[in-house]
């Protein structure tokens, strides 16, 4: 009998709102990777598709998305998300019915769970990711209300990890450092992000737009991109964010629409871009942020979440923010001449935390 060379089996499982949370659980699996452990991964087709890409032959299994829907109209979202909520609460029962069968089926030693309610165990540690503790809404009770039910869940975990610095000068501000924190330790772990910057790159692209986050908005701000790219001189390229097919075209002699870039490719295209305009979602702020990108964030419209991130991080000018009513070839010429203070950023904590759970793992092998 062949000799397991795995230590330990570790499940990596991000939510599928957005690709953001299975991006930034990317850095997560090379470091476990890198300390001989086995990982397995789970998540919706697009979510296995886009890791299977980063990492051939990782073991997978397909599990349900919460599958949110959101509104066209920014008013209409808490209540939009508002009557899903029977239906997330039902996603989270069966996050742990299927949970409790693939621990047992496949001996899993360490569950990490980015954002996905119901992947905490009574049995072995689990870990989860957010970097919301607290939840933005238009409604001081809602949020009260919203921070409490995340809570209940939180606790449920055994470590809460967040991706961002401990101490004041950090990138999701209240989000992330919010007056109370849960009854679990709670570790800041440090900004995830799939790139390292290393040197500068001559820049051969001025605008590059990274469309990401999910539908319809999705799909309105790539329609107003294309519709409003042809009018801009200057090189640009425009990424889909669509990892299921394979797609590229120039649509005139200075714009190229493409569908998605595995890592490698997409980092050497930052690099050479001069301004990156992307949604202000958390992960692709830790990612323009980590390579020192000048930036353009535009928040999803009804996400609060994101247009506080636009605003807490356009006000320390880390960022320009776009509203997303805002007219693209006059937001891109102010660009030009907005002072930019972007900080520098090390990224290298990870290893410290996953040498703590792996610690933690040994101590519970070795406990009688």
């Amino acid at each position: 009998m062949i000799k397991n060379k795995y230590k330990y089996k570790v499940l990596v499982a991000p939510l599928d709102w957005g690709l953001g949370h299975t991006t930034r659980c990317i850095p997560i699996i090379r470091a476990l990777q890198n300390v001989a452990v086995e990982v397995v991964i789970a998540g919706t087709p697009t979510q296995l598709e886009l890791l299977k890409k980063e990492f051939p032959g990782i073991l997978n299994f397909p599990l349900n998305g919460y599958t949110v829907h959101y509104s066209k109209k920014k008013s209409l979202l808490p209540w939009k998300i508002l009557i899903q909520v029977p239906k997330i609460s039902y996603s989270i029962y069966s996050e742990k019915k299927w949970l409790k069968k693939i621990v047992r089926n496949e001996k899993i030693d360490l569950i990490i769970s980015d954002n996905r309610f119901g992947l905490s165990h009574p049995d072995i540690p689990c870990i989860f990711i957010t970097h919301q503790l607290a939840i933005k809404t238009p409604f001081s009770f809602l949020q009260k209300i919203i921070q409490k039910i995340n809570y209940h869940f939180i606790n449920q975990f055994t470590l809460c990890w967040i991706p961002d610095f401990e101490g004041e000068k950090n990138i999701a501000g209240d989000l992330s450092h919010p007056q109370n924190l849960p009854q679990i330790p709670v570790r800041y772990i440090g900004p995830l992000s799939r790139f390292h910057k290393s040197g500068e790159l001559p820049f051969s692209i001025k605008w590059l737009f990274l469309i990401s986050g999910p539908e319809p908005q999705r799909s309105i701000l790539e329609n107003k991109i294309l519709s409003s790219i042809q009018n801009i001189p200057e090189q640009s390229i425009v990424l889909l964010g669509k990892p299921a097919k394979e797609y590229k075209q120039q649509i005139h002699n200075h714009c190229t629409v493409i569908n998605h870039l595995e890592t490698i490719q997409l980092e050497k295209l930052i690099r050479e871009s001069e301004f990156i305009i992307c949604r202000s979602g958390y992960t692709s702020v830790m990612e323009v942020l980590s390579l020192s990108k000048k930036s353009i964030m535009i928040p999803t419209p009804g996400q609060s979440e994101q247009e506080y991130l636009a605003s807490h991080l356009s006000a320390q000018k880390w960022c320009m923010e776009m509203s997303p009513n805002d007219v693209l070839g006059e937001t891109l010429e102010k660009a030009k001449t907005f002072e930019y203070h972007i900080p520098f950023f090390d990224n290298g904590k990870l290893e410290k935390f996953v040498d703590e759970i792996m610690d933690l793992l040994s101590n519970r092998k070795n406990t009688p």
